[in-house]
């Protein structure tokens, strides 16, 4: 199922709850995370979110799409990041998902010299604007997934 295809069956795919669920699958390539914010921006349009926090959710979701990108596929071997979108009346829900390089989650936290380089800051910026966080990956294991809900006044 292609992109747009997932977007416009978006109407299929309300839950029992009021929800709405949205997938969406790209190539590990920078250039397609701007698909990942429209398809946000498109949920926004259901559920009218303010503008402060659609560009946090959208920074968010760029910072946990480039890390799949960057770290589960670093040495250039192909791949794709799931992105799994949860609207419900009183929460947003973003999962991101590769099938790359694991890593340890706790040394990822613990490593602040690394949260200061360039781009090491990922992990803190989600954690700092979701409600919510989670994060599973093991070294030696492929995989990751981030989810983090943000609650809607």
């Amino acid at each position: 199922m292609s992109a747009s295809q997932t977007l416009s069956d978006a109407n299929a795919l309300e839950d029992g709850g009021g929800g709405r669920v949205v997938s969406l699958r790209i190539p590990a390539k920078a250039e397609y995370i701007t698909l990942c914010r429209l398809a946000l921006t498109g949920l926004s349009r259901l559920r009218p979110l303010d503008e402060e926090a659609l560009a946090d959710l959208k920074l968010a979701l760029t910072e946990a799409c480039s890390n799949s990108i960057r770290h589960a596929y670093r040495n250039g071997g192909g791949g794709h990041v799931d992105v799994r979108y949860e609207l419900l009346p009183d929460r947003l829900s973003i999962e991101v998902l590769d099938d790359g390089e694991g890593f340890d989650p706790e040394a990822e936290s613990s490593d602040k010299a690394a949260e200061l380089t360039e781009g090491g800051l990922g992990i803190a910026i989600i954690r700092s604007i979701a409600d919510e966080f989670e994060i599973q990956s093991r070294p030696g294991v492929r995989g990751s997934r981030i989810r983090f809900v943000k609650v809607l006044a």
